[in-house]
């Protein structure tokens, strides 16, 4: 049986240079790999037959690209910047300061950092060891949560960071925390008043906060196919199985470099995404996607699961419950579903199924048993902490778990301070308006026959039922079949 190895490279804030991906991707084939991964800490992953290992190694030192060979002790710096234009509206946090940040962050860094807006829930707030977090209310100032090494306490400093001393911060950290492991790694106790009681000996940037950081509602946003930003497009792609073909890759970074798009993203959902696609060049990305033969529009039920990176167990068992969930026609939205299976990994997610063997033989586990826990008011941002179930067996594990969404559900109906506001008359259209407007199930487009769609040659006055078969949706593509009709109540002028 062939043994393999695990290569990881670190993509800093889950930004790609196409060129330098097109580089990896090229040593890569030469040691005969087919497919790669991206992980949940935006990094890349290349597994290689352990007999060819080195030669993929010696081609990434001829590249001077940084890895690491089944290990983690460099994580990679986590960052919402793939969000960035694309899921995060009203926000001081441009893409020029995420790059400042990130440039200055030049180090290899043992602890985990997040840099993160607030004003988003794509990528996680809190899995780091050094999470910053984007005032909402205080331009080019930073929240700061420390989680110590091994522990799962958070601590959050009282006062606010400038921009320009982030990274600095965040080096200063890391070395006061390792000059000092017995009081900061692997200790449930660790004083973060201590900490910061020597950070505040340096000479930086601060503010008081004078009110704690509320951490925002969790709202995953549909991350994968075409869809409109402003005159632009931006791409999400997701693969079933995790794994992106080497050839794929390939051509998408020549894409990428013909149509002069200098970056693409890896997310936490080990998707990645392609922003900044103009008008003329969609046709040569949906080229692409029929070549390759890249599906999109999965389920909800499917895209919003969150499992450890190169375990397989766990991805069966995702598969196994994306089925079960779909049989039952059980509705997801809202909720982050993480599957655990090891000790010491985190999850980002709201509903945690955790897996623990019944019987062990030889360090190896046999019939598994399970835990469903909630994190606090379901958002993956808190910690994991309300068991819902415990100890029950696989063939109860979809049920529970739908029972856990229904939890959720009900919670949050009960949080809601008013009833909503009574839906208004159904009317037909007034005379002269033309028929009812149609949108799109996925992205919430809107085909009205008063415009018509002159993109796809569609005269105004074409009502929507005397549109082709294969008319889709302008911004996301999806079918004419998953457009539903709008009810509108008219409003006659005075």
């Amino acid at each position: 049986m062939k043994g393999y190895h695990t290569i990881k490279i670190n993509c800093k804030g889950g930004i790609i240079s196409p060129g330098e991906l097109l580089d990896i991707l090229n040593v890569a084939s030469q040691a005969a790999v087919k497919q790669v991964g991206f992980g949940l800490r935006q990094q890349l992953l290349i597994d290689v037959e352990e007999n060819l290992a080195g030669r993929l190694a010696e081609g990434l030192k001829l590249l001077d690209i940084a890895y690491e060979v089944d290990k983690d002790e460099y994580p990679n710096i986590v960052s919402s910047y793939p969000a960035e234009e694309v899921f995060i509206n009203n926000s001081w946090l441009s893409e020029g300061v995420y790059k400042d940040i990130l440039d200055e962050l030049d180090h290899r860094p043992r602890l985990k950092i997040n840099v993160s807006d607030s004003n988003q829930s794509f990528t996680p707030l809190l899995t780091g060891n050094i999470n910053w977090v984007a005032s909402p209310r205080n331009p080019h100032f930073w929240h700061l949560f420390i989680r110590f090494p091994k522990t799962n306490s958070v601590f959050e400093w009282n006062e606010m960071v400038y921009t320009n001393d982030v990274a600095r911060i965040s080096r200063d950290i890391e070395k006061i925390i390792y000059n000092d492991t017995a009081a900061f790694v692997q200790n449930q106790s660790a004083d973060g008043e201590a900490l910061f009681a020597i950070i505040r000996k340096g000479t930086y940037i601060t503010r008081i906060a004078n009110e704690r950081m509320v951490l925002p509602a969790f709202n995953l946003p549909y991350y994968e196919g075409f869809n409109r930003h402003n005159n632009k497009y931006w791409l999400g792609v997701y693969r079933r199985n995790e794994m992106f073909a080497v050839s794929f890759l390939k051509d998408l970074c020549q894409l990428c470099l013909s149509t002069k798009l200098g970056q693409l993203c890896s997310t936490p959902w080990k998707s990645i995404i392609i922003k900044g696609i103009e008008e003329k060049d969609k046709q040569w990305w949906s080229s692409l996607l029929d070549q390759h033969e890249i599906n999109m529009r999965h389920a909800a039920n499917e895209l919003n699961f969150q499992v450890e990176d190169n375990d397989y167990g766990a991805k069966r068992l995702k598969a196994w419950l994306v089925r079960k969930l779909n049989a039952m026609d059980a509705r997801t939205f809202g909720i982050c579903i993480g599957i655990k299976t090891r000790k010491g990994s985190e999850i980002f997610s709201s509903i945690l199924i955790k897996r623990k063997p019944l019987i062990r033989v030889f360090g190896k586990g046999f019939f598994h048993m399970y835990d469903i826990l909630c994190s606090k008011d379901f958002n993956p941002n808190e910690r994991t902490e309300t068991v819902f179930i415990s100890n029950i067996t696989r063939w109860h594990l979809a049920t529970e778990l739908q029972n856990a969404v229904l939890w959720y559900y009900k919670r949050k109906a009960e949080q809601r301070m008013a009833p909503p506001e009574p839906l208004p008359a159904i009317v037909k259209p007034a005379k002269g308006l033309g028929e009812w407007p149609y949108q799109c199930t996925h992205c919430l487009s809107v085909y009205d026959s008063v415009y018509g769609d002159p993109d796809q040659g569609v005269e105004a006055g074409i009502a929507f039922r005397q549109l082709p078969d294969n008319y889709c949706c302008p911004t996301c593509e999806a079918p004419k079949k998953d457009f539903k009709r709008i009810l509108l109540e008219v409003v006659e002028e005075l």
